[in-house]
């Protein structure tokens, strides 16, 4: 065992002669990172590598992209909503044409992501 200084401690282990430290990466949270956070890890990664590279040292990445993720769809959330208060799709609507309405909310929700630059996703079919 060697020591650094009193809130630092390094272990080893000796195997074939050598010493080999025992280091282990705190644990992380499993939540997922959604979609906008899957996005943006992939940008940080071909784009910015030496931010992510920091990110993934500090462990601070999967937070960085589980906020991103929430930004992203609390975002998408607004401006659905005032595109839907613009077009005037109300409660009402709902209640005389709700295929309409439902059609038109879609409509709202594929312009909101568009005009956050988000492209739609390939269909399964």
């Amino acid at each position: 065992m060697f020591k650094t200084n009193e809130s630092f401690t390094i272990i080893y282990t000796e195997k074939d002669g050598l010493l080999y430290p025992d280091l282990v990466l705190p644990e992380q949270s499993g939540e997922d990172i959604g979609r906008f956070g899957r996005m943006r890890r992939r940008y940080l990664k071909e784009h910015r590598k030496a931010y992510y590279s920091l990110l993934c040292m500090k462990l601070e990445l999967n937070d960085h992209l589980r906020e991103i993720n929430r930004q992203a769809i609390e975002q998408i959330e607004l401006i659905t909503s005032q595109l839907a208060q613009a077009e005037g799709i109300t409660e009402q609507l709902k209640a005389r044409d709700q295929l309409g309405r439902v059609q038109a909310m879609n409509a709202c929700k594929v312009t909101a992501r568009n005009e956050k630059g988000i492209r739609p996703q390939p269909s399964a079919f």
